[in-house]
């Protein structure tokens, strides 16, 4: 990177404040494209979205359309979705099954589940050409690395820098506490997702899940209507379902938000730990937690379920809550515009009630047509616009600044309502954006 450009990043993230043109520069969004998206791992999908042979999924890299596709066994591929041909897409559905091969619609090459090319149309025509059916330069380009952790897959457009395990660090327990729930340590994807577009940056996206302030005023109406309810359902029949707890708990005051913890780890990754005592005593609870320690031990069960997260980022895509068995990626459009994508998980060998939670939360909280997510919505679109004006040039990370702790290159805070998650990112941001290689 030229010295210049790298003085101009720098220059935008201070210990306590980013400039807002990390938000509304198209320059500085193209380059976040190449050097963060297009660099390091990004999840493209879980196992189970493609469970036979010749299934596929499309999905987005920066701005590279790629397609995950299973082949034969428990192979996977991550392939550019481009024919070498004319350059035509060959997977034209979102998702879908190949059949025998992967066939190009516009002029019939035929490719294996690898890529590979497996046959073309009027082979005799290219005799003495420089066409070689065994080149990989006709068949589909496969991406630079794939590696799965416990059936979520990333994929990487560059062939360097650490392995996924070691890119994860300590944020594996996202996938650990999500499948760990399960008797069997597997989970398996409910589709389809939710698909929302978002009229602003990707970044609000990553900072709004771990940001402990907002729930309590962004989502103050919905809180208080569900706890009105909530409370009259106890008066009435002595008991209230769970699920009106998902939307209750946004009354939480701060004092209770800032007493929980979050953490920032080298390359973006950042933590919030829970605060909606997810293990209650209903009967339900009581079935999952039998099988559980039937299956680990009963100290093996009390790990799993003493674990105490709300939300696992693992930058800069995804956002996981574990013990909802809820994931949403984030695909970049533009600077303004950001693709988000709301998925939700089965824990195999759980109690069917166990699942009807998660699907609860999935349609109250995350869905797009709920008024917790239409709230944050809004927000992140005024947001936008605002770092858009010239009403001021710096985005504050104040509160709680000078207070976190650092060992080792992670980051903690001495308060739950610390805006630790956005200077990490911003961290990261950082250090990918001026890496050299």
């Amino acid at each position: 990177m030229p010295r210049d450009a790298e003085s101009d990043i720098r220059s935008l993230v201070e210990p306590d404040r980013v400039h807002r043109r990390a938000y509304s520069d198209p320059d500085i969004f193209e380059r976040e494209i190449a050097q963060i998206f297009e660099k390091t791992w990004i999840y493209a999908g879980h196992e189970t979205q493609v469970p036979n042979p010749g299934d596929y999924w499309q999905f987005q890299i920066g701005r590279q359309p790629l397609v995950m596709v299973r082949g034969n066994g428990d192979e996977i591929h991550v392939l550019y979705n481009r024919c070498p041909h004319r350059g035509v897409q060959v997977c034209g559905s979102r998702h879908g099954n190949g059949g025998d091969a992967l066939t190009c619609p516009y002029h019939a090459w035929r490719f294996h589940y690898d890529g590979s090319l497996e046959s073309v149309p009027l082979e005799a025509g290219y005799r003495d050409t420089r066409f070689a059916a065994n080149k990989g330069d006709f068949g589909m380009k496969r991406v630079a690395r794939v590696q799965r952790y416990r059936g979520f897959v990333f994929a990487s457009l560059d062939p360097r820098g650490p392995d996924l395990v070691e890119w994860l660090g300590e944020a594996r327990v996202a996938f650990d506490d999500i499948c760990d729930r399960s008797p069997v340590g597997r989970v398996e994807v409910v589709p389809n997702c939710f698909r929302v577009i978002q009229r602003s940056n990707w970044k609000f996206f990553m900072e709004n899940q771990l940001d402990a302030v907002h729930p309590s005023v962004t989502h103050m109406s919905t809180g208080y209507a569900a706890a009105e309810v909530e409370r009259k359902l106890k008066r009435e029949t002595g008991s209230q379902p769970l699920h009106y707890h998902y939307l209750s708990a946004f009354t939480t005051p701060f004092e209770k938000w800032d007493q929980l913890e979050t953490a920032g780890y080298p390359y973006g990754h950042t933590t919030l730990g829970g605060y909606m005592g997810l293990r209650p005593s209903d009967p339900d609870t009581l079935a999952h937690e039998k099988i559980l320690a039937q299956a680990y031990g009963e100290q093996r069960k009390e790990e799993i379920l003493g674990r105490n997260i709300h939300h696992v980022l693992i930058y800069p895509s995804i956002s996981v809550q574990s013990p909802l068995q809820q994931l949403r990626a984030i695909r970049p459009i533009s600077h303004n515009r950001t693709l988000s994508e709301i998925w939700h998980f089965r824990l195999v060998g759980a109690p069917e009630a166990i699942y009807r939670r998660s699907l609860w939360y999935y349609n109250l909280v995350n869905s797009p047509a709920t008024m917790i997510n239409a709230d944050d919505l809004e927000n992140w679109q005024r947001g936008q616009f605002g770092l858009s004006s010239d009403g001021g040039d710096w985005v504050s990370f104040h509160r709680d600044y000078g207070r976190d702790t650092d060992a080792n290159g992670e980051l903690h805070s001495t308060n739950g309502c610390s805006e630790l998650p956005m200077r990490a990112q911003f961290r990261a941001w950082v250090n990918y954006l001026t890496a050299t290689e």
